[in-house]
């Protein structure tokens, strides 16, 4: 992945460039070192592809540069992934990605492994942004570093339940596992 990873950063300047709310792809190959033990791609490299995915379309649409330079970094909060069919060695496909909408704290995206414009896996991901001092952003805060406007995508009302349904306590509260 850190070769796929660095390949991207040497390319951020190639391609057309992307409004934020576009969306973005990228043509990738399925790598002997992303198979499990079945032979196909790995459920867990497809959440690490789409890693590159969200680098890509921030790149390009110029947020990364901007949410660096204000001392923000983003990170996963919540993600799913659902699959429909495999990718199997060597193959070709296209990885798709664009923001389904914003919440007060987090940008929701949509990511899908395509081939031959067929929907192999869809994934979605809540992501939050980080001040390298410490503490959280807000969209209002990012999206005024950025230059976005965050009403041109509503949030679909069952992805603002799938954050709700899914989220764990914050790093203030107490967490215990406790499986009763």
């Amino acid at each position: 992945m850190f070769f796929r990873i660095f390949l991207l950063w040497l390319r951020r300047n190639r391609g057309p460039k992307l409004g934020v709310h576009d969306v973005g792809g990228l043509e990738l190959r399925v790598l002997p070192t992303d198979l499990d033990l079945l032979g196909h791609l790995n459920n867990g490299v497809y959440l690490s592809m789409m890693d590159l995915g969200r680098q890509d379309l921030m790149q390009r649409s110029g947020v990364l540069s901007a949410i660096v330079a204000a001392g923000f970094y983003p990170v996963v909060a919540s993600e799913t992934i659902s699959f429909r069919k495999s990718l199997q060695p060597w193959q070709r496909f296209g990885l798709e990605t664009r923001i389904a909408g914003y919440d007060e704290k987090a940008v929701f995206i949509e990511q899908r492994f395509v081939v031959g414009g067929e929907i192999f896996a869809k994934g979605f991901v809540r992501a939050r942004f980080l001040r390298k001092s410490g503490g959280t952003v807000t969209v209002a805060e990012i999206a005024s570093v950025a230059g976005v406007d965050v009403a041109e995508v509503p949030l679909p009302d069952w992805l603002r339940r799938w954050a709700e349904d899914v989220a764990v306590p914050s790093t203030r509260a107490s967490a215990p596992s406790d499986w009763s």
